[in-house]
């Protein structure tokens, strides 16, 4: 606790300051007159005893904002770990808690950059690393340019190309530069429209349904909404079982429009449900790393749906499976 921190204006604190100094020198002037003491030497004793007064009030003053620019340059260099003591009530004790929680926003972020380094690093590394293996075999005589081997060097050419479409579309969102086109448009055929494109991704038999009212509409950006949608559906035919049912569906709650997604899968692990939305964040990291997912459709999806002024979240299908909720206004924001 320092001196003064009871205060909450700093203008009382300068004003407690001066008080403080004019009682400490009316005090020394009073005993010096009283015991007849040189009026020089009750000059400075006076004068030194209210700078010492000054001292130690404002010390409490004036050390967060040191310790602000301690810290500021201590950031400079990439430590985001310092903090400053924010003990104070008034301006300068706002200021201080407020420079705290921009401390703790810029680390937070600097930890996402990271990670996103290091997973971009990886997801980009790991077709590539595919690919080289394979023109070296080919090139050094071990493999022969088969159908087989140009169709497996195909996919993964089209996993990075998935990759970096993702990763672009994904800063363009985030740095608020894609325009949403708005217009008023019939659910049911977006729907099938974008179950007909995931039943081209499906080799497994899986049996696909839409349920939507064929005069249901919604005031939005049709491509984006058939983008959040179609990456729902890339999740759930990953995901879903051989023979599995996967189902798309529509109705009108209220004011507001809402789309699920139901598949057969494992479903999301308990307190997984949030976390599913991050970036390149996998429930089932082993089995995604395997069939091309890279952990971005649902950031991406979740991005849409904010700018709509929307809600997406997770849930478990009864008795197996995920059930993905897209909640989205009459009239997008």
């Amino acid at each position: 606790m320092r001196p003064l921190d009871f205060l909450s204006s700093i203008k009382l604190k300068l004003g407690a300051v001066i008080a403080a100094a004019v009682a400490v020198s009316v005090v020394v002037v009073t005993l010096g007159v009283h015991y007849e003491v040189p009026i020089i030497v009750l000059a400075v004793a006076a004068g030194a005893l209210a700078l010492l007064m000054v001292q130690v009030l404002t010390k409490g003053m004036v050390s967060p904002l040191r310790e602000m620019a301690d810290a500021a340059k201590a950031m400079s260099r990439g430590d985001y770990a310092r903090r400053v003591h924010a003990t104070s009530r008034d301006e300068v004790g706002d200021l201080a808690r407020v420079f705290n929680a921009m401390a703790a926003d810029l680390g937070e972020i600097d930890r996402i950059r990271r990670d996103l380094i290091a997973n971009v690093s990886h997801e980009l590394r790991t077709p590539i690393t595919a690919l080289r293996a394979a023109l070296e075999n080919i090139v050094d005589g071990v493999e022969s340019p088969d159908p087989q081997v140009l169709h497996t060097m195909l996919g993964q050419v089209e996993r990075l190309g998935r990759l970096v479409t993702q990763l672009l579309d994904l800063s363009r969102l985030e740095a608020g530069v894609v325009p949403l086109q708005m217009e008023r448009f019939e659910v049911r055929p977006l729907l099938e429209q974008a179950v007909n494109e995931a039943k081209l991704q499906s080799t497994n038999g899986i049996v696909f349904a839409v349920d939507a009212a064929p005069d249901l509409t919604l005031h939005a950006d049709a491509e984006r909404v058939h983008q959040v949608i179609a990456n729902l559906l890339e999740n759930a035919v990953r995901h879903s079982p051989s023979d599995g049912h996967i189902s798309a569906s529509a109705t009108r709650v209220g004011d507001r429009l809402q789309i699920e997604v139901l598949d057969e899968g494992p479903g999301i692990p308990a307190g997984e449900a949030d976390r599913v939305f991050e970036r390149f964040y996998r429930a089932d990291a082993a089995r995604a790393r395997t069939d091309g997912g890279s952990g971005l459709g649902l950031a991406i999806a979740r991005w849409i749906v904010d700018m709509h002024g929307g809600e997406i979240k997770a849930a478990q299908h009864q008795p197996r499976g995920c059930r993905m909720i897209v909640t989205l206004p009459e009239r997008a924001a």
